[in-house]
């Protein structure tokens, strides 16, 4: 079973809201951009990845967390991120039942996340490549 058959069956084992909640956010991160790609990670869990890590998602017993690899370098005019907001690196979004999914919003994120990956690429590739070999010593 591939990493998008595993997180169909994740959700489709969600009876609930949470299963709900799951596949409207999978669905905006795919819509987001086409060159996302699904992993199954973390000993079940589903993760998207371009040009680097971007989030990975969990579903607990009374909310559904989808954390952003790099959210403390992220914009976030929508105020999505409720969650992990003392971390150096990680930002989370916790949904709990009832809570809508703001899709403007998230889409904006997942976009944004898009391209803290490609623009740290590029400034490694380039920084690699900038550096002069050094001579040795006589």
């Amino acid at each position: 079973m591939n990493a998008s058959e595993r997180i169909d069956q994740m959700i489709a084992e969600l009876t609930d809201w949470r299963g709900q909640t799951l596949a409207a956010v999978r669905r905006l991160i795919l819509d987001a951009d086409h060159e996302i790609v699904e992993e199954w990670k973390y000993m079940g869990s589903p993760v998207w990845y371009r040009d680097g890590m971007i989030a990975v998602a969990n579903a607990h017993k009374d909310k559904v967390k989808l954390t952003f690899a790099f959210g403390a370098s992220l914009p976030d005019p929508g105020k999505l991120f409720n969650a992990g907001l003392d971390g150096n690196a990680r930002r989370a979004i916790d949904w709990f039942e009832g809570d809508a999914v703001d899709e403007r919003a998230l889409t904006a994120l997942i976009r944004a996340a898009v391209e803290f990956n490609r623009n740290k690429k590029q400034k490694t590739a380039t920084g690699a490549r900038s550096k002069a070999p050094k001579m040795p010593r006589p």
